[in-house]
């Protein structure tokens, strides 16, 4: 009976591979969370009013302006949710 040494190339191909997509998993855990502030808003990346992250000091200033405007009363918060709706222009027929 021969020995047949294709399948040895083959496995060990196939072992490598397979070891290259294992540690593919764990560095886009770790860095998924930072590579999205990286990604323009056009290709599907955070829009430009986006709040920042939690646990940044930005975050921090973010919400404790919300909770100041939150507590004003509306006339004075001054933004957009505030403003009277426009009324809709008639559609031409």
């Amino acid at each position: 009976m021969p020995i047949l040494t294709r399948p040895i190339p083959v496995l060990t191909a196939l072992a490598l591979a397979a070891c290259a997509l294992g540690g593919c998993s764990t560095v886009n855990q770790k860095l998924s969370a930072g590579m999205a502030d990286y990604i323009p808003a056009w290709a599907g990346g955070l829009p430009a009013d986006a709040p920042p992250r939690a646990g940044t000091p930005e975050y921090d200033k973010f919400m404790q302006e919300r909770e100041r405007k939150r507590l004003m009363p509306a006339a004075e918060r001054g933004d957009d949710a505030s403003k009277p709706a426009t009324p809709a222009p008639d559609a031409a027929h």
